[in-house]
């Protein structure tokens, strides 16, 4: 018995993209589905009545941050994070692995796990696949992922090492091609040894579904011998990983329409963390189901707001008289509550909060919008509407 179903409803008869639903113990959501990102136990800044009125249907938690803080035992003994959090949907957890990898000082990794400092006061932790499920199994999600080795984006010289730590990616100085292909060789033998550990470890496979992650950088041959072990295993769902970590659109766009086909196709098709509407509409039209990104809210907080036609900024000193919504044809509490640009840009120069949530409010509902959008263009096999409405997303 698995922890969730998932029902593919209609294809797209002009791609690979397709309508379904995925039903768990804690309610189903629709996909293509974007997941909001809810770091630390919460979509920062919002109630969970929030972020369910603008339409998301399914959250997302973090495993590393949640296990340095308050640690997962804590939150097994208040019941779990629906229970705790309050959230009443299905919710996600990653394993810890890119955050490892992306915010730790490691000090040690290898086939047995990672050895790292704690970013919070210096402690040294392990993190193994079985660590990462014994805390995923008590934080009670209920789809949970496998623990993997994400490799970095290949940087060739200082300036694009600089650019992957500055937003916060896993880079490693240097790498010229050979020793980049086998960094991604040696994180995919290790993903497929972590994995089946992984399995074996999962103690709530009724209640959790576990999904494995698709590694191999831009090395498309990798990610065909990654595919082919993970799928043979017969999980609930896959992911796509390692996509999301530096590389251009372009790249994105190589890895995922070569990746995507090759998951199995009664299974959810999970890419990570990849946000930008370009990005999502095509990884769609490849046949990818779920989505997440920080995106929505960590721009938001920084007065940048989505629109069907870009982003805008809100500090900018033309929206100082501007009595327009950010979004006239949006119906979120900002736009459709009346606050104008004018107002928001105020909250922000004086420091409100206000301005945080009413933008963070208004990204998520951007993202829902778009994904219901395109869901109607696949069950009606027209695109037309989405290329008309979303200007922004390339289609």
């Amino acid at each position: 018995m698995t922890a969730i179903q998932f029902e593919i409803e209609d294809r797209d008869a002009t791609s690979r993209a397709r309508v379904g639903r995925v039903t768990t113990p804690h309610g189903a959501f629709d996909t293509p589905a974007f997941m909001n990102v809810g770091t630390q136990a919460t979509v920062k800044g919002l109630l969970p009545e929030q972020v369910a009125a603008v339409g998301a249907q399914i959250i997302l938690g973090n495993t590393y941050h949640l296990m340095l803080r308050p640690g997962s035992e804590l939150v097994d003994r208040m019941g779990g994070l629906h229970a705790w959090m309050r959230w009443d949907g299905p919710i996600l957890t990653d394993s810890g692995g890119f955050q490892v990898f992306s915010l730790s000082d490691i000090n040690r990794i290898n086939d047995d796990g990672v050895t790292f400092k704690s970013h919070l006061d210096g402690a040294m932790i392990e993190l193994t696949p079985e660590r990462s499920m014994q805390v995923q199994n008590q934080l009670g999600a209920d789809i949970i992922m496998a623990f993997d080795d994400c490799p970095p984006a290949q940087t060739k010289n200082d300036h694009q090492l600089a650019r992957a730590k500055g937003m916060g990616l896993p880079a490693e100085a240097g790498m010229d091609d050979a020793g980049y292909h086998q960094r991604v060789q040696t994180a995919n033998e290790r993903t497929l040894r972590w994995l089946e550990r992984c399995i074996r470890a999962h103690g709530r496979p009724a209640e959790q579904a576990l999904f494995a992650i698709v590694q191999g950088g831009t090395d498309l041959t990798q990610r065909e011998w990654c595919a082919s072990r993970a799928g043979e295993l017969d999980l609930p769902g896959y992911a796509i990983g390692g996509v999301a970590v530096g590389e251009g659109t372009d790249d994105i766009k190589r890895v995922v329409d070569h990746t995507a086909p090759l998951l199995p196709d009664g299974k959810p098709r999970y890419l990570m963390g990849v946000g930008y509407e370009r990005d999502i509409v095509a990884a769609v039209r490849a046949g990818v189901d779920m989505f997440d990104c920080v995106l929505p809210t960590r721009n938001a907080r920084n007065a940048s707001a989505f629109t069907p036609t870009g982003p805008i900024r809100l500090r900018n000193a033309r929206f100082r008289d501007d009595p327009a919504p950010i979004d006239p044809g949006c119906d979120c509490p900002a736009c459709g509550g009346g606050f104008s640009r004018s107002y928001l840009r105020h909250l922000f120069a004086a420091d409100e909060m206000l301005g945080g949530i009413l933008v963070s409010l208004h990204n998520i509902r951007h993202f829902q919008r778009l994904l219901l959008d395109i869901r109607r263009a696949i069950r009606e096999n027209d695109w037309s509407f989405v290329a008309d409405a979303w200007p922004v997303a390339g289609v």
